[in-house]
Parts: C-alpha cells; structure tokens; sequence
C-alpha cells in the first residue's frame, strides 16, 4: 500500500508534524526525505532495504552515485536528495564548531571530523587551524592517499599555518580500515610536524585519528608532551 492511502497519522512525514522528527526511525526519517518509492514498494519500505543493504544511515550517505543508485528504485534524484540531507549534517557541524572554543569543547571537535573523514575508502590528512584563542579558523585537507613519513611534508604544514596566520593547530586523519588505533608511522610523523611548528611558535594541540566508531586522541594519551 501506498503511504498516502494509509490512515491518518500513521505515514513518516505526518509523524514526523505531529510528533517531531526525533520521534521517527531512520527508515521513517529517509522516508520523508525519499518522499517516494516504486510500483509495489513504498518509501518506507525503499529506506529499510537502503538501511539494511548498506549497513545504517552514515555508510548509506557516504555512498558513492554508482553505489546507491545500482539499487533498484533509486536513481540520481533520490541520491541527490541523500547528498544534500549529509551535506546539510556537515555543513551544521561545522557552524557548530567554528561557534565554540576547540579546548572547552572537545565533543564538537569529535564530531565534526567523524562527519568529515569517517567511511572515506583513502586516507586524508587534514588540519584544523585555529587562533589565539582556539577558535576555528579553517578545515584544510592538506594530502590524500597512503600517509607515512615520506608524504606528509612538515614544511607545507608550517607554510599553511603562517598562510592562514593560525596561532595553533590540531592534526588529524583517517584510517580506511575502521581501526582508529595509531601506528608507529603515526607517531614519528606527529613528531616531526611538533618539532616544525615550535619553531615558528605554533601549538600542535592534537592529532586524532579518526576510525570507524571512535577517535583516538595523542594529546589524551599524553603523547604530545
């Protein structure tokens, strides 16, 4: 049955007025976005079998076009509207972060750069830049690819750094596998970026590293002492 001829009340988007949107599932959530589905399955349904083909709602919106749209029902329409409802998620986080001090919060730090790095299938290695007094200047996504001590070049770090006239910087990038714990490859590069910073002055606050579920954090570890 279609959604609009169930009864009153029951379809995702009149929940969704009635109650508010915390009230619905995922799949009722990606139903009002979806809005519709196909002959013989309606969008609810279409979101349950997205949910569970893909594993939740994050591995879904940070699908790639070939993947969402191979599914039956699903065409670029429908990924237009995923894209733009994760990019919308993105976009508030960060609005979120640049708001508030990095040190006093460092849940919006965690959050933001899970939303940004998490389900990337390549390594990113990024920096955020801050002021004096710790507030967001800019998100930089300084290399892509397989990151070890032969391609992440401290010299560009610094040069970004005095670009952007940051006072202190956090380090941060993903690891593909899910597992957020550090490498040895980790460590030496984190040392040697410390090392290029304290000679202009600049703070490396953190590096985290960000896995699947958690992030790992140096500074929590003690290991930028």
């Amino acid at each position: 049955m279609a959604i609009k001829d169930w009864p009153q009340g029951e379809g995702p988007r009149e929940k969704l007025l009635l109650n508010g949107a915390g009230q619905l599932s995922d799949a009722e959530l990606l139903a009002v976005i979806l809005r519709n589905g196909l002959a013989g399955k309606n969008a609810l349904d279409l979101s349950r079998q997205l949910i569970m083909q893909f594993g939740g709602l994050r591995k879904l919106l940070s699908a790639s076009k070939q993947q969402v749209c191979q599914i039956n029902g699903v065409g670029p329409v429908k990924f237009a509207q995923l894209q733009a409802a994760a990019e919308i998620s993105k976009r508030i986080a960060r609005e979120n972060l640049q708001r508030g001090q990095i040190l006093t919060n460092p849940d919006l730090t965690r959050d933001y750069l899970m939303r940004q790095l998490a389900d990337r299938s390549y390594e990113v290695f990024a920096l955020l830049l801050l002021d004096n007094q710790h507030r967001v200047i800019q998100f930089v996504e300084l290399f892509r690819g397989t990151i070890n001590a032969a391609s992440v070049y401290p010299r560009e770090v610094v040069s970004l750094v005095l670009e952007k006239g940051a006072a202190a910087v956090i380090v941060c990038h993903n690891h593909p596998s899910g597992i957020a714990e550090p490498s040895q490859a980790d460590r030496r590069i984190t040392e040697r970026i410390k090392n290029a910073l304290e000679t202009i002055d600049v703070s490396l606050l953190d590096h985290m590293v960000v896995g699947d579920k958690e992030i790992v954090s140096f500074a929590e570890r003690g290991w930028l002492i």
